[in-house]
């Protein structure tokens, strides 16, 4: 005889609640993911298409905002200090990263202390450092009049009304901030490494620089491939930090093209050639995404080979 009970009818809507509600629970996140999202990005690529200047339309002009841009010597100005920003930027905190995770790996004491003090700068919001560092810098108030009230009058540290220095005066203030997060980076995968291959290399009579430099550093190399990509996205999207630092400033001696961006698209009136510049940055960003997403994709079909 079939049991007619309460519980046995309600076992189907139970399963079908534990299937689906957890799906529907994301649909609302979802679609604002699609519409805010993605949906302004296709918008900006398609203003990016039109003649759109003051305020948006939907005349098709093709690549023509795309040609007035590539003709503005202020764009060109914008790439070459991201160039040289982003160089400097990466390159510095993988250098400052790297041997911090080696001298804390050492076992050495205060090391919660000194983890305390390599994470502070990242806990604070890049307008906060920029303002912080424009202090800093600032030849009449900062470093230069601390060294002056020392009795060194000869000193001079003028980076940031220099118009040929100011973009390494960035480079400072975002090395500092970011430097930390990828020792983090890196102190993970040291401590990640068996201990006992580093035993044996020492047991065969191999110096400590010579396990690091043939053994322990080669295989850092996916810690390596994670940092440069998240630098190289995060230098191609700086804005916050120059803004709160230069303003873009001495003239547009630190113009990124972010600063661009902003600039033609919301105080100059030229919404589709800042929409232009602002699709050059997402494919610029999109392509240092690459590698990462290709490596994913191939560690995924070893795995299911595997």
């Amino acid at each position: 005889m079939a049991d007619s009970s309460p519980s046995s009818g309600a076992m189907p809507i139970r399963r079908w609640l534990d299937r689906w509600l957890p799906k529907l629970a994301l649909v609302p996140s979802g679609v604002a993911l699609l519409v805010f999202v993605y949906g302004f990005i296709g918008w900006t690529i398609w203003l990016s298409l039109t003649t759109s200047s003051l305020l948006p339309n939907n005349t098709f002009a093709g690549l023509r905002q795309y040609e007035v841009l590539f003709k503005l010597d202020i764009w060109w100005v914008s790439v070459i200090n991201l160039a040289i920003f982003g160089v400097l930027y990466v390159a510095l905190c993988l250098a400052i990263g790297l041997f911090l995770a080696i001298l804390l790996d050492q076992k050495i004491r205060a090391e919660g202390w000194l983890r305390t003090i390599y994470l502070y700068p990242l806990a604070l919001s890049l307008v906060v450092t920029g303002v912080v560092w424009k202090w800093l810098l600032n030849p009449s108030l900062g470093l230069e009049q601390f060294v002056h009230a020392l009795g060194w009058t000869g000193f001079s540290f003028d980076w940031l009304i220099n118009p040929d220095m100011a973009i390494y005066a960035v480079v400072i203030a975002a090395v500092w901030q970011a430097s930390g997060f990828v020792t983090a980076l890196f102190l993970a995968g040291l401590r990640g490494i068996d201990s006992s291959i580093i035993k044996a290399a020492q047991i065969d009579g191999a110096s400590l620089p010579r396990v690091y430099l043939s053994i322990i550093i080669p295989s850092l190399r996916p810690v390596f491939f994670s940092a440069i990509i998240l630098l190289v996205s995060l230098a191609i999207k700086s804005f916050d930090l120059v803004i709160a630092l230069t303003g873009g400033g001495p003239g547009y001696s630190t113009w990124v093209p972010a600063i661009f961006m902003y600039d033609f698209g919301f105080n100059r009136g030229q919404i589709g050639l800042g929409a232009a510049a602002a699709t050059l940055m997402m494919a610029a960003v999109a392509l240092a995404m690459l590698p990462m997403l290709i490596a994913e994709l191939k560690g995924r079909r070893d795995g299911h080979k595997n």
